[in-house]
C-alpha cells in the first residue's frame, strides 16, 4: 500500500521545525531567553573557530573531551536544559588538570599550557550560568586565538582567527544590547565596520612595529622533535619513504627562466663515511679546514631567491654551485669544506635568502692528497663481492675516468630496477643489491656507487638534497617537495676537482627529466603535478599555492632585513629610535583621522522620521497646525478640525502605522519594506482642508 503523502502543513510544520536554531541564530528575539540561548549558539560557533585550529597539535584525547564538552553545552542549549551542577564540575576539573598532567609532566609551557587552556575553556561553557560568564570565555577565547600562531602561521589559519573575532565581536554586540534586539545583518554590519576601522592601525604596526629576530616566547620545547625531510645519515630507504610527501621544503623564484630539470641539484648534507649499513657526515681530522675553490663558468650564472620552511635543521639549500653566502639577519652561515651551507642555528621558522649559483663550475680541482685520502675509506672486510667487482675493473681501466664510465656502464647493462619497494638487505647491502636483488631507489645506487669508485682508487663521497622541482605557471616559483629528496655522488678527477656523477640518471633517466612525479605515478602513487591529474585540479592546485606563496613572502617573511631595507628606501637610518619615532608620526595620524570621523556630527539616517515628516508637511499644506515637536495623536486632533471627513480617516490611519511602528514593543525589527510601504502611502496622500 503506497505512503500518503503528507498534508502541505505538516511539511512546513516539519520544515520550520528542521530550521528552527537558524531562525534562532539570525532573527531578533524579543524575549530575554530566547535571546540567552542565542547568544549562547553564536558564542560556540565563536569558540569552535577558535579551538579547530588547535586540533591539529592536540593529543587525541584532549580533542574529543572539548568536542564533547562543545556539543554537550549545544544541546543543554537547544533542549533548555539545566547546567551540571558544581559538585559534578570539581572532578572533572581535576580529571582535566592530571590529564594534562600526566601527558605532559607539567601544566605549563606551550603544549601542556594550551591544551589546559582548551579544557578549561569547555569547561567554562559547560557551567556557564550568569553574563559575566560570557565575558569570561569570550576574552579567554581571544587569548587563546592568539596560541593558535605559536603552532603555525598559514593562511587558513588567519582566515579561522578572522571568523571566530567577528563571530565573538557578534557575541560582545548581542551580550550589551540591554533593552532590545537588533536584526543579525545589523549586527553584522557593526561588527565588519569595526573590523573595517581596525585595518588602518593593523596595517601601519604591522609594517613599523620594531621586529625581533628569533622567536618572541623563545624556543618552544617542542620545536626539537624530528620533522618531515631529510636526515643526518643515508641508509636504504631513507630518501624513498619521503616519495610520498607532498610537503614543501622551499620555494624558488628566478631572476628570469629557470635552468632546466637536469640542472636542479640542490645541495644538502654531504656524506662520506660508511659503517657497513649506512652513511654519515665525514668526520674532519684536519688541523684547518681544506681550502673552498669554486671556479663557474659566468654563462651559467643564475640569481634566485629560496623560501626555506621550517624543518628543525642547520642546512640551507643552495642549486650547485653557491657563487657566494647568502646574507641572513638571523643567523651567521658558512659554507662547510664539501659545499655545504650552513646556518648559524637550527631552522626553526620561515627563511627566505638570496642566492647566485653556477650551473657549470669546477670545485676544489687542487684538492690534496691528504684531503683527497680521506674521501676513500672503506670499512674492512666488507661487501667482498663488490671489491671483487672493482678488481676487475681496475683491470681494464686505466685511468680513473675511464673507470667512473667502466661502472656507469656495468650499471647500464645490468639490468636493474628502479622502484620505491625494494627487497630488504642484510649485512653486506652493496653486495645484496648488486649481484641479488638488483632493486633500488635513488639512495641504493649513490651508496653503491660511492663503494665502488672507492674500492676503484677513485675519491668519492654521496650528496643528498633535492633534484628538481615543479614550475607554478600562476606565480613563476619553483616549488620542491620533500618527494622531491635524491641522493647521488660526487667522484674527484684530477684536472676537473669534484664532478657530480648520478647513477640514478643512467637507471632511470625519467626521474631526472621529469621529475618524483612521473616515478610515483608509475607505482600507482598521484602526487601534485603527476600526468593522471585532473587539468582543473592542477588549475586550482597551482593558484591555491600561489595564494599561499603570496601569504608567506609578503606577511610572513616580512622579516627585520626587510624592515630595515623600507626604512634605508624611506632615507632614515635603520635603527631602533628611527623605527619609533615614525610609527608615532603615523600612528598619531591615523588615530587623529579615525578620530576625526568618528566625532564628525552626522544625522543617522531615519526612514522612518523621514516618512513621518512628509506626513507632517502634507497636513501642513492641507492647514492642518502643525509642529516639530507634535506626535502621531496630536497632530490627529488637530486634524479632525482642520481636514474634511474621508481625508481624516486616510490621516487617522497613516498616523496610527506611525505610531505603532515608532512605540510598539518590538519596534527596532520593524522591517524596512514595511516602511517603504507607508511612505508609498503618504506620497500618494493629498489631504484637502475644509477651508478648501
Amino acid at each position: 500500500m503506497s505512503a500518503v503523502a503528507a498534508p502541505p502543513a505538516t511539511l512546513r510544520a516539519r520544515i520550520a521545525r528542521t530550521f528552527a536554531p537558524l531562525a534562532l541564530l539570525f532573527a531578533p528575539q524579543v524575549s530575554s531567553a530566547a535571546r540567552e540561548r542565542r547568544d549562547m549558539l553564536v558564542l560556540l560557533l565563536a569558540v569552535t573557530f577558535v579551538v579547530v585550529p588547535h586540533f591539529e597539535h592536540l593529543v587525541w584525547w584532549a580533542t574529543s573531551i572539548v568536542v564533547l564538552l562543545l556539543a554537550w553545552r549545544a544541546f543543554l542549549t537547544l533542549t533548555k536544559k539545566q547546567v551540571p551542577s558544581r559538585l559534578l564540575m570539581l572532578p572533572l576539573l581535576i580529571a582535566a588538570a592530571a590529564g594534562v598532567y600526566l601527558q605532559y609532566r607539567t601544566l605549563v609551557g606551550q603544549q601542556a599550557g594550551v591544551t589546559f587552556l582548551l579544557l578549561l575553556m569547555g569547561l567554562k561553557l559547560l557551567e556557564m550560568r550568569a553574563r559575566r560568564d560570557i565575558f569570561v570565555v569570550i576574552f579567554l577565547s581571544f587569548f587563546i586565538l592568539l596560541t593558535q600562531f605559536l603552532n603555525g602561521q598559514e593562511i587558513h589559519v588567519a582566515v579561522m582567527s578572522l571568523l571566530a573575532v567577528a563571530a565573538l565581536f557578534f557575541v560582545l554586540i548581542s551580550v550589551n544590547l540591554e533593552e532590545t534586539d537588533l536584526p543579525a545583518g545589523r549586527k553584522l554590519k557593526m561588527v565588519g565596520w569595526t573590523l573595517l576601522k581596525a585595518i588602518p592601525l593593523t596595517a601601519v604596526l604591522f609594517v613599523l612595529f620594531p621586529r625581533i629576530s628569533g622567536p618572541l616566547w623563545g624556543t618552544p620545547s617542542d620545536m626539537s622533535m624530528g620533522s618531515t625531510g631529510l636526515s643526518n645519515s643515508m641508509a636504504p630507504g631513507t630518501i624513498s619513504r619521503l616519495l610520498e610527501s607532498t610537503e614543501i621544503a622551499f620555494r624558488a623564484k628566478f631572476d628570469g627562466a629557470p635552468p632546466g630539470n637536469d640542472k636542479l641539484y640542490w645541495r644538502g648534507p654531504v656524506f662520506g663515511t660508511f659503517t657497513g649499513r649506512a652513511w654519515v657526515p665525514l668526520q674532519q681530522r684536519f688541523n684547518e679546514a681544506p681550502p673552498i675553490s669554486i671556479q663557474g663558468d659566468a654563462r651559467s650564472l643564475v640569481s634566485y631567491a629560496v623560501t626555506l620552511e621550517s624543518h628543525n635543521r642547520d642546512w640551507l639549500f643552495a642549486l650547485e654551485a653557491p657563487a657566494a653566502l647568502p646574507e641572513i639577519s638571523t643567523f651567521p652561515v658558512r659554507m662547510t669544506p664539501e659545499m655545504q651551507i650552513i646556518a648559524g642555528d637550527l631552522v626553526r621558522q620561515r627563511v627566505r635568502y638570496e642566492l647566485r649559483s653556477f650551473t657549470r663550475y669546477r670545485f676544489n680541482a687542487d684538492a690534496s692528497e691528504s684531503e683527497r685520502r680521506s674521501w676513500l675509506e672503506l670499512p674492512a672486510r666488507s661487501n667482498p663481492r663488490t671489491a671483487q667487482l672493482a678488481d676487475e675493473i681496475r683491470s681494464r681501466a686505466g685511468s680513473d675516468s675511464e673507470r667512473v664510465d667502466a661502472t656507469l656502464d656495468f650499471l647500464r647493462r645490468g639490468s636493474y630496477q628502479y622502484t620505491l619497494t625494494p627487497p630488504r638487505l642484510g649485512r653486506d647491502s652493496i653486495d645484496e643489491f648488486l649481484f641479488d636483488t638488483r632493486q633500488g631507489y635513488c639512495e641504493h645506487y649513490a651508496s653503491a656507487f660511492v663503494f665502488l669508485m672507492r674500492a676503484l682508487g677513485v675519491p668519492a663521497r654521496v650528496v643528498t638534497g633535492y633534484q628538481g622541482g615543479e614550475i607554478n605557471p600562476v606565480d613563476g616559483f619553483v616549488t620542491v617537495r620533500q618527494s622531491d629528496a635524491h641522493a647521488w655522488s660526487e667522484v674527484w678527477l684530477a684536472g676537473r676537482g669534484w664532478v657530480r656523477v648520478d647513477p640514478t640518471a643512467i637507471v632511470a633517466p625519467m626521474r631526472i627529466d621529469q621529475g618524483a612525479s612521473e616515478i610515483a605515478r608509475q607505482s600507482g602513487i598521484n602526487l601534485p603535478g603527476g600526468a593522471s591529474s585532473f587539468g582543473w585540479l592542477r588549475s586550482m592546485r597551482f593558484n591555491w599555492e600561489a595564494v599561499q606563496n603570496s601569504w608567506n613572502q609578503w606577511v610572513l617573511s616580512y622579516s627585520q632585513e626587510r624592515q630595515r631595507d623600507l626604512m634605508g628606501l624611506l632615507g632614515m637610518t635603520p635603527n631602533w629610535e628611527s623605527l619609533a619615532l615614525l610609527l608615532a608620526v603615523i600612528v598619531t595620524v591615523v588615530l587623529a583621522v579615525m578620530a576625526a570621523f568618528a566625532l564628525r556630527t552626522r544625522r543617522e539616517r531615519d526612514p522612518l522620521g523621514d516618512a513621518f515628516r512628509l506626513l507632517r508637511d502634507r497636513l501642513d499644506r492641507a492647514g492642518v497646525a502643525t509642529a516639530e515637536h507634535l506626535g502621531p495623536r496630536e497632530l490627529y486632533g488637530r486634524s479632525k478640525r482642520a481636514l474634511v471627513p474621508d481625508d481624516v480617516k486616510r490621516a487617522r490611519k497613516l498616523l496610527s502605522r506611525v505610531e505603532r511602528m515608532r512605540y510598539s514593543r518590538g519596534s527596532e525589527a520593524v522591517a524596512r519594506a514595511d516602511i517603504k510601504t507607508l511612505a508609498r502611502a503618504i506620497r500618494d496622500f493629498r489631504p484637502r482642508g475644509i477651508s478648501n
